[in-house]
């Protein structure tokens, strides 16, 4: 038998947000949300798969799934082509949005801010850490670009290898880290009967506002 949207139905019970358990700033939160998705959530889902959103020169907006690489009190990282399309998009308009569901637990955390690039050294040192078949991908692929076919991107890949086979690749010019700088978080707890807990953050200054939004 065919399911309808209408019998996807789930009511949320797992648990619940309270003031009281929620610190001042939301680094904190997301820390202990985070830690508790990487033991909670089994694969095929990633505990840092997030949903990024950009916008271009038009204003069109565009999303993608990717995976957070840090974070710490200035904000979250992650690492991309800076000549792709999402790159581009930053370079025009270096703002964005990125959104975490973690459906075993029932939460949801949406953060929006300013994006800028991370510092050289940081993104050298997380090129090194990467396998070396995602660092020969970060020279071979034109990301975003049109492919004539999968053979186009398998002889650049072979050309890579090529030209890197007697010596380590160092990180290309064109690829490295951007860091989100947060000036809103929300958090979003499931709830039974869609009466979900949210609980919002503002930067204000140099600390943080934060308020309850009703479901």
């Amino acid at each position: 038998m065919t399911q309808t949207l209408a019998d996807m139905r789930r009511d949320y019970t797992r648990d619940g947000l309270t003031e009281a358990q929620a610190p001042a700033e939301p680094f904190a939160l997301f820390g202990q949300w985070f830690e508790d998705a990487v033991k909670t959530e089994q694969p095929p889902v990633e505990a840092n798969a997030m949903v990024l959103a950009t916008v271009d020169a038009e204003q069109q907006p565009h999303c993608r799934v990717l995976l957070l690489k840090g974070v710490d009190a200035k904000g979250f990282v992650f690492y991309t082509n800076y000549e792709s399309a999402k790159g581009q998009q930053l370079a025009g308009q270096p703002r964005a949005a990125m959104t975490f569901f973690w459906p075993t637990l029932e939460r949801q955390v949406r953060i929006e801010g300013v994006v800028e690039r991370v510092s050289p050294e940081e993104s050298d040192a997380y090129y090194r850490v990467r396998p070396l078949g995602s660092r020969l991908g970060a020279w071979a692929s034109p990301q975003s670009q049109v492919l004539g076919g999968r053979e186009e991107l398998e002889a650049k890949v072979a050309e890579v290898q090529a030209r890197f086979a007697h010596e380590e690749p160092p990180r290309p010019p064109h690829w490295g880290g951007y860091r989100l700088i947060p000036e809103r978080v929300e958090f979003w707890q499931g709830r039974s009967s869609r009466l979900h807990d949210r609980l919002d953050y503002r930067r204000e200054g140099e600390g943080w506002k934060r308020q309850r939004l009703a479901p």
